[in-house]
Formats: structure tokens, sequence, C-alpha cells
């Protein structure tokens, strides 16, 4: 039995239930400087248009975030499991303080920190309903340093108005949307490591990357940095999700039709329930969180 994810796999859109569409979209739009892709009753799909393509993601258009417009909903309390953040990483440092400077500029209330973490340099935000978000930009894997399978990370002070000055143009002055953005990792709240890891790494099939005892897992595919992290710094001891606002769904692409085969085996393997179609493969993680796992869009 095939134990672990295929190395080229990627992330997918996450999709958040929010409560008011419009300003929602007018964030990831304006802000961030998403494309809108697709807009119905309820729902918009941001992300970008013609996007490159690449193994895992071969898709004309590659979504990004979707909007789905619940408004019955409650927001989640802070110390419930859920999103931490949805990381979006940016193929240059100039993209990326376009898109700082503009969210910003829109919401300059929003910006919660940044980091230099060895491997990705990371500016921090909360949407307006509350969403963590991370805009990043990638150091070539050349200068990242592994030691016994772990990958050397830290959180390093980064100036916002230093970065600004030394990388932000006079295009990126007139508005960010340029540039490739994609889905680089999700970070989720949750109730323990320990569970995360049998989850996520024993189950699921990621290879742990980096780990903070008690504190944090991260793990990829493929030798990259994380694709996905948890973390207890709020949500230490989190029982299962109801629904709430935030959190609906995290996709996950993998190459092939025999790697989603592959996972749906693992998953009866040791007693998981999904929803199978053929396309994708749905589980939910030890809290609730949707796992969506899809086979990649062919040419």
């Amino acid at each position: 039995m095939i134990t672990q994810l295929a190395a080229d796999t990627a992330m997918g859109a996450v999709t958040l239930n929010v409560a008011d569409l419009d300003a929602m979209t007018a964030y990831y739009r304006d802000g961030v400087g998403l494309d809108v892709l697709s807009a119905e009753v309820g729902r918009v799909s941001l992300g970008r248009a013609n996007a490159p393509g690449d193994v895992a993601l071969r898709a004309a258009d590659r979504e990004i975030v979707i909007l789905v417009e619940t408004p019955d909903l409650r927001h989640a309390a802070p110390h419930e499991a859920g999103l931490f953040h949805t990381a979006i990483v940016f193929d240059s440092e100039a993209a990326l303080a376009a898109a700082v400077y503009s969210v910003a500029r829109m919401r300059p209330g929003s910006f919660t920190g940044s980091s230099d973490h060895l491997v990705s340099k990371a500016f921090y935000f909360d949407d307006p309903e509350g969403n963590g978000v991370e805009l990043y930009w990638d150091r070539d894997r050349s200068a990242w340093s592994w030691t016994h399978g772990q990958v050397e990370m830290s959180t390093l002070f980064l100036d916002p108005n230093a970065f600004l000055q030394e990388h932000l143009t006079e295009r990126g002055l007139e508005g960010a949307g340029w540039g490739d953005a994609r889905v680089g990792h999700v970070h989720l709240s949750v109730g323990d490591v320990a569970t995360a890891r049998e989850f996520y790494v024993d189950r699921l099939g990621w290879d742990a990357t980096a780990e903070l005892g008690t504190q944090a897992l991260f793990v990829s595919a493929g030798q990259y940095h994380h694709h996905m992290a948890m973390n207890v710094w709020n949500s230490r001891g989190a029982g299962r999700r109801q629904a709430t606002l935030g959190l609906g769904r995290v996709e996950i692409v993998v190459p092939t039709a025999d790697d989603l085969g592959a996972l749906g085996e693992r998953m009866a393997h040791y007693g998981l329930e999904t929803r199978d179609d053929g396309r994708s493969v749905e589980v939910d993680d030890p809290w609730g969180n949707l796992i969506s796992v899809q086979r990649a869009a062919t040419p």
C-alpha cells in the first residue's frame, strides 16, 4: 500500500464561509489582488486567471479562495479548531510587495505582523471577518537548510517598511494583481499535535518537515518547507467543530487518478469515513475540518 502523498502534490483552493460576500470579495479582489474567476448567487471564486501551468495544477485558471455566503452561521470562537491562516505565495518579492501595500492601504488596521522564516518572507493580516491571511515569497530551495529530514525555519524580524522601500515598484504602487500566485500552504488550529500527526502524517500521507514539541507540526510533500501546518497556540484541547463562519474546506491536489485511488485505499484501511465521487476524496480531520483531495485537471 502506498503510504505517502506524491512528491508533486500541491494545495488547491481554500473555501471560506462568509457573512458579507461583497465585502469579502472586495478584500481578496481589490486588496490581495486576486482575479474573480466566477461569481454566482452566494458564491465567488477568486484566484489567478490563465495561471501558468505546472505539474500538479493544469487548469487555465487557478482557484485560490472560494467564498460561500452563509450569513446564518455564527463566528467561531478564538479557542475553537479551524483556520489559522491561508497562505498565498507570490513568485517575486515585487509582486508580494504590491499585494502587501495594497492590503495595508485598503485595511490599515488588519496587519498583524511580519517575519523572515529563513525559507520565506511573510506578512500577516486578518481579512474583514477575522480569517488569518499570510502573503509570502519563497527563497530559492537551494537556500533552505535541512538536517535529518527537518527544514530549518525561524521567526526573525522583518521590517515591513524597509521591505516595501526595497521592493515596491511603480507598478506595485498602481495596485496588486500581477505575477503568479497560489495557495502555498494552509495552517490550521487544532486541539493537539499528536492527534494531528497521526491523521496528517500517518494516515493522509504528508511528510513531517518541522515540529515544535507539542505546539505545532509542519508537513509537506516533495520536500517543500510546508504545505500544511497545525498548531495549538489558541486552540489547545479544542474538540470537534460545529458549522461556523470561517473555514469551509481545504483542497489538496494530487497529480493522478492512481494517487487519488491510493489515498482512498489508505483511508479505508484506517477505517476513516470518506466521500468519494471518483474525482475527489473528502474526509474530515479529527476536528471536523473538511479535507478534499482532488486529482489534477487534465490538459
